[in-house]
């Protein structure tokens, strides 16, 4: 592809230089992907956690394509007395989200066995190599910018409800602020442990037996068992074509993917190319894209989510042909999460999404790891809390895409931001695809967001003229009044026609790109 290495688009600029630097050093696209999400645990650390969850989608310069499934599974058994499980509120400024912590919110991670698994089947080089620029920013630190002391801000009851929680956020007696520097240290020794023991301590020695202990005698569920059980699953993408694209996500269990695929289903009906990109036609079809897509996934989605061909059916023309008869009538008239998109010169392209959920508060002792609150978050708890099957892959929103022209990547792409994930990604794909803007503009575009009712809206769009003409009329409409992390961070990588790489960094979330 050109004279360029490589280009890796993330949500920190460490984050980005830390997979450029694997492409300087002969590496490949998942050699870069899986140590920019090692050093986005120091760099991103309220986003991620090596003891949180994620996938990553593979397109190898062979014409492979692999979904890593590395995302939280529930324990195999719900037996605690009491479990350690409480709510906090993070106010994003317009709207005010609950999420559930303690160690009863936590899920058997999978982020550690995954990034190890992409590299021993795809990297080429040594983990040592790999580990590297987390290991030092763990250790020298890394001056918290006002993004991150935002996010700090924002999930502040998390942050200093426990004091290994606060000896990281708080190390001072006060929540760290922009310009102050945040260090990781145990995590930069757990690092160097790990090039030389893999994970073994953590899923089969020391460390499980520790977190299982912890659990016991405080209130989580995690047993010893579960953590030597946890095995990253392999599966073959969703694919769907779009327009004259083909594109590649997230497969069920999970549901973000399927989402977008259903979504655009519809969309195809709608000639957008004529509208105005933001204009009140093209946002009342989003909108009712969005609303469908909803009332689908009521419809029998998550009641059959484990079902095998569940997608098939979902997306199948027997299943979509009521709703294209309800969207035509339309026609005629967000989660702590990070992302982090590689394409290599060789063809190769990885995108991977990782969370946290917002974190447990529960930190490992002596690793600066922080496990994640997956039990406690609304999104991935539709049936209600505590209702999770036990020993089951939890259904993730989390949909790392990537949209071929032919057999060649075209878009790299993925989000964080809880159940704004698929519609953050759809609008990035139909400004692409549909409305041909180049990729700094199709991310920085404003967003819109609507369910159960409430139709979120970032500044950038008429207000006047969407009102006057009706759009959203029926719905709680909430006008925000600057870009926000809620309505996600899509970090992405297209490829132009002469196969010249183009990166975008989404400064929702403090994106940033890396250029070899």
């Amino acid at each position: 592809m050109g004279s360029t290495r490589g280009v890796v688009a993330a949500g920190h600029p460490l984050t980005a230089e830390a997979g450029a630097e694997m492409l300087r050093q002969g590496g490949n696209a998942f050699d870069a992907a899986v140590a920019a999400v090692f050093t986005a645990c120091v760099t991103e650390s309220v986003l991620t956690s090596v003891a949180g969850g994620g996938f990553l989608l593979a397109h190898t310069a062979a014409g492979d394509n692999i979904l890593f499934d590395f995302f939280c599974q529930t324990p195999a058994s719900k037996a605690t007395a009491k479990p350690d499980f409480y709510p906090i509120q993070a106010n994003f400024g317009d709207v005010v989200q609950e999420f559930h912590i303690g160690l009863g919110s936590m899920a058997v991670p999978g982020n550690l066995a995954g990034l190890l698994t992409v590299h021993r089947k795809l990297g080429r080089l040594p983990l040592e190599a790999i580990v590297e620029p987390a290991q030092h920013w763990a250790k020298a630190g890394v001056e918290v910018d006002s993004f991150r002391a935002y996010c700090f801000e924002l999930l502040e009851p998390i942050l200093l409800a426990t004091a290994e929680s606060r000896a990281l956020y708080a190390p001072q007696g006060h929540l760290m602020k922009a310009g102050e520097v945040f260090t990781l240290s145990d995590f930069g020794t757990f690092l160097a442990q790990l090039t030389k023991t893999g994970a073994d301590p953590f899923y089969q020695g020391e460390i499980a037996r520790q977190i299982a202990q912890d659990c016991q005698q405080i209130g989580g569920y995690l047993s010893l068992s579960d953590l030597q059980n946890y095995q990253v699953k392999e599966r073959k993408p969703l694919t769907i074509s779009y327009r004259d694209n083909t594109l590649l996500t997230n497969p069920p269990p999970s549901s973000g993917g399927t989402l977008i695929a259903f979504a655009l289903k519809l969309l195809e009906q709608a000639d957008l190319k004529s509208l105005q990109q933001g204009s009140p036609a093209h946002l009342a079809l989003l909108r009712q894209a969005m609303s469908l897509t909803n009332q689908a996934r009521r419809d029998g989605y998550d009641a059959n989510l484990y079902q095998d061909n569940v997608a098939d059916w979902f997306l199948g023309q027997s299943h979509l042909s009521h709703y294209h008869h309800e969207y035509a009538n339309t026609v005629n008239k967000w989660g702590s999460t990070t992302h982090v998109s590689v394409v290599d010169g060789e063809g190769n392209a990885a995108s991977v999404t990782t969370s946290n959920g917002e974190g447990s508060s529960y930190v490992i002792p002596g690793t600066g790891i922080m496990v994640n609150n997956m039990l406690g978050e609304e999104d991935l708890n539709p049936h209600g809390f505590h209702q999770w099957q036990p020993n089951q892959r939890i259904s993730s929103m989390m949909a790392p895409t990537i949209v071929l022209q032919g057999n060649r990547p075209r878009l790299v792409l993925g989000s964080g931001g809880s159940n704004r994930i698929r519609t953050a990604i759809l609008q990035v794909i139909l400004n692409t695809v549909d409305f041909g803007m180049p990729l700094e503009r199709a991310v920085a575009a404003p967003r819109i967001h609507w369910e159960r009712g409430v139709f979120n809206l970032e500044p950038g769009f008429d207000q006047a003229i969407l009102e006057r003409e009706g759009v959203g009329a029926a719905d709680k409409t909430i006008w925000w009044q600057q870009p926000n992390m809620f309505f996600g961070g899509v970090h992405s990588v297209a490829v132009g026609a002469d196969n010249s790489l183009i990166g975008a960094g989404d400064s929702r979330r403090g994106g940033a790109i890396a250029q070899v």
